[in-house]
């Protein structure tokens, strides 16, 4: 799920100041403690072989966050998939992997213990 800068809702503006919120987007899992991750691809990074082994060989936590230039296309588990580009605010849901069709920098906030888990699988796949 994404949006643009430009289709976020305006909750406050004033002469110095605008301030947009997107809600109701994604559920955070009580006792969670956010993680923020600063994250660059190089073009045609696939980050899909490093999720084998993981619960239907995919990111099993989800991420909110905001593209900050590129484009990235997130695949899910039940075959859908999103191209999110530079300015989209995104949430990623369980059950995703990601393909970076250009160089890409992304700003995500995600369930830190859980992304530390996946981090530490990736980690082990580049090993292998």
């Amino acid at each position: 799920m994404h949006t643009t800068k430009q289709e976020l809702p305006t909750l406050m503006e004033t002469p110095d100041a605008v301030v947009q919120q997107q809600t109701d987007f994604g559920e955070l899992p009580a006792d969670t403690t956010l993680s923020a991750e600063h994250m660059q691809f190089t073009a045609g990074t696939d980050i899909t072989p490093l999720l084998e082994g993981l619960p239907e060989d995919h990111c099993p936590v989800p991420h909110w966050g905001y593209v900050v230039e590129g484009e990235i296309t997130i695949r899910y588990v039940d075959g859908s998939e999103e191209t999110d580009r530079g300015g989209d605010v995104v949430y990623w849901p369980p059950g995703h992997t990601a393909v970076a069709e250009r160089d890409t920098e992304v700003v995500l906030f995600s369930p830190q213990d859980d992304h530390r888990e996946v981090f530490d699988h990736m980690a082990a796949k580049m090993e292998e």
